[in-house]
Protein backbone atom coordinates (compact mmCIF):
# COMPACT_ATOMS: atom_id res chain seq x y z
CA UNK A 1 0.00 0.00 0.00
CA UNK A 2 1.33 3.44 -0.90
CA UNK A 3 1.54 5.88 2.00
CA UNK A 4 -0.78 8.84 1.68
CA UNK A 5 -0.73 11.67 4.25
CA UNK A 6 -4.52 11.59 4.42
CA UNK A 7 -4.61 7.94 5.43
CA UNK A 8 -4.75 7.01 9.08
CA UNK A 9 -4.38 3.24 8.68
CA UNK A 10 -3.33 0.52 6.29
CA UNK A 11 -4.17 -3.14 5.87
CA UNK A 12 -1.50 -5.58 7.04
CA UNK A 13 -0.73 -9.08 5.80
CA UNK A 14 -2.19 -10.61 8.98
CA UNK A 15 -5.54 -12.16 8.10
CA UNK A 16 -8.52 -14.00 9.53
CA UNK A 17 -11.13 -15.89 7.56
CA UNK A 18 -14.78 -15.63 8.48
CA UNK A 19 -17.60 -17.03 6.35
CA UNK A 20 -15.17 -17.58 3.46
CA UNK A 21 -14.16 -13.91 3.56
CA UNK A 22 -10.58 -12.77 4.15
CA UNK A 23 -10.25 -10.00 6.70
CA UNK A 24 -7.08 -7.96 7.22
CA UNK A 25 -5.72 -6.54 10.47
CA UNK A 26 -5.39 -2.76 10.40
CA UNK A 27 -2.35 -0.76 11.47
CA UNK A 28 -2.32 2.94 12.40
CA UNK A 29 -0.15 5.18 10.20
CA UNK A 30 -0.39 8.18 12.54
CA UNK A 31 -1.53 9.21 16.02
CA UNK A 32 -5.21 10.09 16.45
CA UNK A 33 -7.51 9.92 19.48
CA UNK A 34 -6.17 7.19 21.76
CA UNK A 35 -4.53 5.35 18.84
CA UNK A 36 -0.78 5.72 18.31
CA UNK A 37 1.16 5.32 15.08
CA UNK A 38 2.04 1.64 14.67
CA UNK A 39 -0.85 0.34 16.84
CA UNK A 40 -2.54 -2.74 15.46
CA UNK A 41 -6.30 -2.74 15.37
CA UNK A 42 -9.00 -5.26 14.55
CA UNK A 43 -9.93 -6.69 11.17
CA UNK A 44 -11.68 -5.39 8.06
CA UNK A 45 -12.51 -6.97 4.74
CA UNK A 46 -11.55 -3.80 2.86
CA UNK A 47 -10.87 -0.12 3.39
CA UNK A 48 -14.52 0.67 2.73
CA UNK A 49 -15.35 -0.84 6.16
CA UNK A 50 -13.50 1.81 8.21
CA UNK A 51 -13.39 5.49 7.37
CA UNK A 52 -9.98 7.12 6.99
CA UNK A 53 -11.52 10.26 8.55
CA UNK A 54 -12.45 11.02 12.15
CA UNK A 55 -11.34 9.11 15.24
CA UNK A 56 -13.17 5.87 14.42
CA UNK A 57 -11.21 2.67 15.05
CA UNK A 58 -11.60 -1.07 15.27
CA UNK A 59 -9.77 -2.60 18.24
CA UNK A 60 -8.60 -6.00 19.46
CA UNK A 61 -10.14 -8.96 17.60
CA UNK A 62 -13.22 -7.03 16.43
CA UNK A 63 -14.29 -7.62 12.83
CA UNK A 64 -16.08 -5.42 10.29
CA UNK A 65 -16.88 -6.86 6.89
CA UNK A 66 -19.25 -7.17 3.93
CA UNK A 67 -20.61 -3.68 3.23
CA UNK A 68 -20.66 -2.64 6.88
CA UNK A 69 -19.24 0.76 7.72
CA UNK A 70 -17.64 2.33 10.80
CA UNK A 71 -17.18 6.10 10.63
CA UNK A 72 -16.94 9.42 12.50
CA UNK A 73 -15.72 8.70 16.06
CA UNK A 74 -17.29 5.25 16.48
CA UNK A 75 -15.41 2.35 18.06
CA UNK A 76 -15.77 -1.40 17.63
CA UNK A 77 -13.82 -3.37 20.24
CA UNK A 78 -13.10 -6.75 21.80
CA UNK A 79 -14.69 -9.60 19.79
CA UNK A 80 -17.58 -7.55 18.40
CA UNK A 81 -18.70 -8.01 14.80
CA UNK A 82 -20.33 -5.54 12.41
CA UNK A 83 -21.33 -6.92 9.02
CA UNK A 84 -23.81 -7.06 6.14
CA UNK A 85 -24.95 -3.48 5.44
CA UNK A 86 -24.79 -2.21 9.05
CA UNK A 87 -23.55 1.26 10.00
CA UNK A 88 -21.88 2.29 13.25
CA UNK A 89 -21.17 6.00 13.37
CA UNK A 90 -20.93 9.24 15.32
CA UNK A 91 -19.79 8.32 18.88
CA UNK A 92 -21.33 4.84 19.07
CA UNK A 93 -19.50 1.97 20.77
CA UNK A 94 -19.86 -1.74 20.00
CA UNK A 95 -17.92 -4.10 22.27
CA UNK A 96 -17.75 -7.40 24.09
CA UNK A 97 -19.21 -10.13 21.88
CA UNK A 98 -21.94 -7.87 20.46
CA UNK A 99 -23.10 -8.09 16.84
CA UNK A 100 -24.61 -5.43 14.59
CA UNK A 101 -25.73 -6.64 11.17
CA UNK A 102 -28.36 -6.59 8.45
CA UNK A 103 -29.17 -2.97 7.69
CA UNK A 104 -29.03 -1.95 11.35
CA UNK A 105 -27.70 1.44 12.42
CA UNK A 106 -26.12 2.33 15.75
CA UNK A 107 -25.20 5.99 16.12
CA UNK A 108 -25.09 9.08 18.30
CA UNK A 109 -23.75 7.99 21.74
CA UNK A 110 -25.42 4.56 21.76
CA UNK A 111 -23.72 1.47 23.21
CA UNK A 112 -24.22 -2.19 22.25
CA UNK A 113 -22.22 -4.65 24.30
CA UNK A 114 -21.88 -8.00 26.07
CA UNK A 115 -23.59 -10.55 23.79
CA UNK A 116 -26.28 -8.19 22.54
CA UNK A 117 -27.49 -8.09 18.94
CA UNK A 118 -28.90 -5.27 16.82
CA UNK A 119 -29.97 -6.41 13.37
CA UNK A 120 -32.38 -6.33 10.45
CA UNK A 121 -33.45 -2.69 10.06
CA UNK A 122 -33.22 -1.76 13.75
CA UNK A 123 -31.96 1.63 14.93
CA UNK A 124 -30.27 2.41 18.25
CA UNK A 125 -29.26 5.99 19.03
CA UNK A 126 -29.12 8.76 21.61
CA UNK A 127 -27.67 7.40 24.84
CA UNK A 128 -29.50 4.09 24.47
CA UNK A 129 -27.86 0.91 25.77
CA UNK A 130 -28.43 -2.64 24.51
CA UNK A 131 -26.55 -5.23 26.52
CA UNK A 132 -26.52 -8.64 28.14
CA UNK A 133 -28.11 -11.11 25.72
CA UNK A 134 -30.69 -8.54 24.58
CA UNK A 135 -31.74 -8.11 20.96
CA UNK A 136 -33.25 -5.23 19.01
CA UNK A 137 -34.35 -6.24 15.51
CA UNK A 138 -36.93 -5.97 12.77
CA UNK A 139 -37.69 -2.29 12.37
CA UNK A 140 -37.50 -1.60 16.10
CA UNK A 141 -35.95 1.51 17.63
CA UNK A 142 -34.26 2.09 20.97
CA UNK A 143 -33.28 5.67 21.66
CA UNK A 144 -33.01 8.46 24.22
CA UNK A 145 -31.77 7.00 27.52
CA UNK A 146 -33.49 3.65 26.94
CA UNK A 147 -31.92 0.43 28.16
CA UNK A 148 -32.65 -3.01 26.74
CA UNK A 149 -30.86 -5.74 28.65
CA UNK A 150 -30.95 -9.23 30.10
CA UNK A 151 -32.69 -11.56 27.63
CA UNK A 152 -35.12 -8.88 26.46
CA UNK A 153 -36.28 -8.68 22.85
CA UNK A 154 -37.54 -5.57 21.07
CA UNK A 155 -38.72 -6.24 17.53
CA UNK A 156 -41.20 -5.58 14.71
CA UNK A 157 -42.00 -1.85 14.78
CA UNK A 158 -41.66 -1.44 18.56
CA UNK A 159 -40.17 1.70 20.10
CA UNK A 160 -38.34 1.95 23.43
CA UNK A 161 -37.32 5.46 24.41
CA UNK A 162 -37.02 8.11 27.09
CA UNK A 163 -35.68 6.56 30.30
CA UNK A 164 -37.46 3.24 29.73
CA UNK A 165 -35.86 -0.05 30.73
CA UNK A 166 -36.81 -3.35 29.12
CA UNK A 167 -35.15 -6.25 30.88
CA UNK A 168 -35.30 -9.86 31.95
CA UNK A 169 -37.26 -12.03 29.52
CA UNK A 170 -39.49 -9.16 28.36
CA UNK A 171 -40.77 -8.99 24.79
CA UNK A 172 -41.80 -5.71 23.19
CA UNK A 173 -43.13 -6.08 19.66
CA UNK A 174 -45.73 -5.11 17.10
CA UNK A 175 -46.26 -1.37 17.28
CA UNK A 176 -45.79 -1.23 21.04
CA UNK A 177 -44.12 1.76 22.66
CA UNK A 178 -42.38 1.75 26.03
CA UNK A 179 -41.23 5.13 27.31
CA UNK A 180 -40.90 7.33 30.36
Amino acid sequence: MVFNRGMKYELTNETRTINDKTLYRIKALKDFGNVKKGDLGGFVQSEKNLSQKGLCWIYNEAKVYDNARVCDNARVCDNARVYDEAWVCENARIYGDAEVYGEAEVFDNARVYDKAGVYDNARVWGKARVYGDAEVYGRAWAYGNAQVFGHARVYDDARVYGDAQVCGDARVYGEAQVFG
